[in-house]
């Protein structure tokens, strides 16, 4: 067996489908990354309010798409866009992927507000604040490493799927475990173990900044000298 060659990575970038999934691969996840963390965020928020009604269900509700395996979520995900017409579509995709990765986003993040002291925020209504300053001025800066790492997990999550993407991605929307689920299924390419040290090292390199994101988010908390 040839051993690692550099013409490998030289082959993915002059390549028209190889170039193309990866920026779509980077679309998708972005656009998903920001969704996820929006939504993760505002529902970690209302979660860790002490007087919201039905928060075992709703948590529980919002978490399933960790539970279910992904291959189930995916059959299902596909015949409801079949019936809407979004199979074959970027914003399928992207929703898909929010759907999935919003769970590590809600998680994140209400595990970082739980060493947030509300008493801020009834101090910052109670001088006149209205809710989004509080939340931008207050709240936001002491959680940010927080949602900072839900946004890194949803990133993580959207870049390396691949069973969604088997069921309603079309050829425009192939993603770069898409393509390579096609390449190994087809031909096998030696430029694969180029793509595939390449997602390796990125999401170390995202796993990494999660693990200084939390150590600094404990020391702001005061959990760690």
């Amino acid at each position: 067996m040839p051993g690692f060659s550099l013409r490998w990575f030289t082959e993915f970038f002059n390549s028209v489908m190889w170039t193309l999934s990866m920026k779509n691969s980077f679309i998708i996840a972005f656009a998903t990354t920001i969704l996820a963390t929006a939504l993760g965020t505002l529902a970690a928020l209302g979660l860790t309010m002490a007087n919201f009604p039905f928060k075992g269900m709703v948590t529980g509700i919002m978490i399933m798409p960790m539970v279910v395996p992904i291959v189930i979520s995916a059959v299902g995900i596909y015949f409801f866009y079949a019936w809407i017409g979004l199979t074959g579509t970027y914003t399928g995709m992207i929703l898909a992927h929010t759907a999935l990765a919003t769970p590590f986003v809600v998680i994140t993040v209400t595990a970082t507000l739980q060493g947030f002291n509300r008493n801020q925020i009834r101090a910052g209504s109670s001088l006149g604040a209205s809710p989004p300053t509080v939340f931008f001025k207050i709240t936001l800066p002491q959680i940010l490493p927080g949602v900072i790492s839900g946004a890194l997990f949803a990133f993580v999550t959207s870049f390396d799927e691949v069973v969604v993407a088997l069921f309603i991605a079309g050829s425009e929307q192939y993603t770069l475990p898409r393509q390579m689920f096609a390449g190994i299924r087809e031909k096998y390419n030696p430029t694969i173990a180029a793509v595939a040290t390449m997602m390796i090292v990125v999401s170390v390199l995202l796993l990494v900044t999660v693990e200084l994101l939390r150590r600094r988010s404990e020391k702001l908390r005061g959990i760690t000298q």
